[in-house]
């Protein structure tokens, strides 16, 4: 079946984050995101869960153990299991990405101290 934001399950997370699952697999996920200014994730990091974001419009800023990275359109970031992270939009503009995680990330994450 075609997927797109108009089909998929959508969901809610942070503060008016929106997310759709366009793959929900045992073994893959792909998830397409949009994440409002001034919004940010915690940091965190997966026990098992491999991830590739990937930007498709905007700016988003990655904190990855200790470091800052700054990815624009068409763009991707990969984070390996136990890799403490998380994604910021520090722009005016919403963003929209895409997390791809194998195995699927969802029950894997553990939160880490600001």
């Amino acid at each position: 079946m075609i997927k797109s934001i108009e089909n998929a399950e959508h969901y809610s997370w942070g503060h008016d984050n929106d997310s759709w699952h366009l793959c929900k697999s045992p073994g893959l996920s792909v998830i397409q995101e949009k994440m409002p200014p001034g919004n940010y994730d915690t940091m965190h990091f997966h026990k098992k869960s491999r991830q590739v974001f990937y930007i498709l419009r905007g700016t988003a800023v990655f904190d990855v153990d200790g470091e800052e990275y700054i990815a624009t359109a068409g763009q991707s970031i990969h984070i390996s299991p136990g890799m403490v992270h998380r994604i910021r939009n520090a722009s005016e503009e919403e963003i929209e990405f895409l997390v791809i995680s194998s195995p699927p990330s969802h029950g894997d994450r553990v939160n880490t101290a600001e």
